[in-house]
């Protein structure tokens, strides 16, 4: 099975996290965490930077890794890890997204998630207690 290896910014700004609906593919329509691959040689939190810079013209810090998921698609496995990250400048423009809502904790429910991003909303309820 293939291996993709990517990154997700879950961006906190008062208190709200940034969700957005993927545009295109297999899951279009369904929300996720936003982020992408890794370049070559690329660290995780560079390709982090990079990544929020293309999708969504903002500027991001990664202030700490909060978890690292596995799942298997039905066509690739996916290894996906999570930093929690603050704005430095910028607001969501969306580039590659249908749609972007910023949800507090108890509306972390109220999207359809990827299945790669369930486990990361379950994360970050328990990192919020």
């Amino acid at each position: 099975m293939k291996k993709i290896e990517v990154v997700a910014a879950i961006i906190q700004h008062e208190g709200k996290y940034l969700a957005t609906q993927r545009g295109y593919g297999d899951y279009k329509g369904q929300w996720e965490f936003p982020g992408g691959k890794m370049e070559p040689g690329e660290a995780r939190e560079e390709a982090l930077v990079r990544e929020i810079r293309e999708e969504l013209r903002m500027e991001i810090v990664p202030e700490r890794w909060l978890c690292t998921t596995e799942h298997d698609y039905p066509t690739f496995h996916l290894t996906m890890h999570c930093y929690l990250c603050r704005i430095m400048e910028g607001t969501p423009q969306l580039t590659e997204h249908l749609a972007a809502r910023w949800l507090a904790p108890e509306e972390l429910h109220s999207v359809e998630w990827l299945p790669a991003d369930v486990e990361v909303t379950s994360r970050i309820l328990n990192s919020e207690s």
